[in-house]
């Protein structure tokens, strides 16, 4: 993956064959471990510690099976400990049965060691077949806490706590703690919860099964919807991403909402203008469903863009072009005219396979971020070229050493024209 938009000295390589197909919710960040693997057939999960080594984490059932989710998350502090969820199928001959395992070791000093983790596990029968397994922070009193909210076909979102006194996760109730997650119209294919920094307030969007798409303003302490938008698109809602749009003309704190679903990305502050404006992000619509979407930061310019992948074997990496914008990215931009305010096209990269997951996160432990991607064949890996990125850190290193020497001069100015006049008044 190159350093530059347009630079095609991007190297991968494929790092874990798969010995069946995952799915679109089959990757997860493992917190504090290296990588966390594709699933599939055959009820484990791989966490990458280092070079060379892995755990393994499997289902209780020791049945024929076949994992549908995964999450995990650390706890909340001050409590310590990891929390992994995997729901799958259990195929025991005359019926299939769904579950969740949640995997969490109580014990002092064993929070993270994944040998005790896999072997504590808290293991629930579903009535219900799940889909997306996702995790979000809220605050019950003055404590923040983690929770897992599981989406199925009843269709509802079933919420899961952890019960303090009996060290394990229960279901309660979601309107306790989500009453924007109530009422659905259809099965919830994907769900994304945004904290709002410094306001108390979060932002929830979820896209159905039906393509129907609703986001919520929530007061967090109170629990009070305070607004709610919705549309109905004309298919299912494979990703809902709440990201920062990058503007000079907007406040950096205001999310806007990403809406992945082939074609439509709302353009400015959700708050403000609701899901009534959207724009058509350019060949989304060419390369079959987009199952997949990732907004972070790819080309060190400090503004997201926005990749998606597709069951057409094709991943696609977007930029937004803000009046005045600057950055690798658009340094990069094909000719120099590309209008403001609208989403383009950067570069695109073919894989032998339908995209399915992405996550971007330092495997390697070498300071520089991955971008693992889940295909239908298997997990392939996309990093950043070496001496490209060499490249860019000197580029800063020398525009950061520019502005403190100009800053320098205009401090000593000052100082001189200060002195000049106290020297004038005596």
């Amino acid at each position: 993956m190159a350093v530059g938009a347009r630079r095609g000295a991007r190297c991968w390589r494929t790092v874990s064959p798969a010995a069946s197909q995952s799915n679109v919710y089959g990757l997860a960040r493992w917190p504090g471990a290296r990588a966390g693997g594709p699933d599939g057939e055959g009820g484990r999960r791989r966490l990458a510690e280092g070079p060379g080594s892995a755990q393994k984490l499997r289902p209780v059932a020791r049945e024929a099976k076949t994992i549908v989710s995964i999450d995990s998350f650390s706890k909340s502090p001050p409590k310590r400990g990891l929390v992994v969820g995997i729901t799958f199928i259990k195929d025991s001959g005359d019926k299939a049965s769904p579950f969740l395992n949640i995997y969490c070791d109580y014990e002092p000093g064993s929070e993270y060691n994944l040998d005790s983790i896999a072997q504590s596990c808290l293991n629930l029968e579903l009535q219900f077949t799940p889909f997306q397994l996702y995790h979000a922070e809220v605050h019950v009193g003055d404590q923040p806490e983690t929770v897992f909210l599981l989406s199925g076909n009843d269709p509802c979102i079933h919420l899961y706590k952890e019960n303090k006194g009996l060290h394990q996760f229960e279901e309660q109730p979601v309107q306790n703690l989500f009453p924007e997650l109530q009422e659905l119209p259809s099965n919830v294919l994907w769900l994304d919860v945004c904290n709002i920094p410094g306001s108390g307030r979060r932002l929830t969007a979820f896209g159905c099964q039906s393509g129907y798409v609703r986001v919520a303003q929530v007061e967090q302490a109170s629990r009070e919807v305070l607004q709610s938008w919705s549309i109905q698109q004309d298919g299912p809602i494979s990703k809902v991403l709440v990201f920062r749009l990058p503007s000079s003309e907007s406040d950096p704190e205001i999310p806007a909402l990403c809406l992945v679903t082939s074609l439509t990305v709302p353009p400015r502050d959700v708050l403000t203008h609701g899901l009534a404006d959207q724009l058509t992000l350019p060949a989304s619509d060419q390369h079959d469903s987009v199952l997949c979407a990732l907004v972070t930061d790819v080309d060190f310019d400090g503004a997201p863009e926005i990749l998606l992948g597709t069951y057409g074997q094709e991943l696609l990496c977007y930029k937004y072009w803000s009046s005045g914008a600057t950055g690798a990215g658009a340094a990069e931009a094909e000719g120099s005219s590309l209008p403001a305010g609208e989403f383009h096209l950067l570069w695109k990269r073919s894989f032998p396979s339908p995209l399915l997951s992405m996550e971007y996160t330092d495997l390697t432990c070498d300071g520089l971020c991955e971008l693992a991607v889940v295909c239908l064949k298997g997990l392939h890996v996309l990093q950043h070229s070496l001496k490209q990125t060499a490249q860019c850190l000197l580029e800063r290193l020398r525009q950061e050493a520019a502005r403190r020497a100009s800053h320098s001069r205009v401090s000593q100015r000052v100082r001189d024209a200060n002195a000049d006049g106290e020297a004038a008044e005596v």
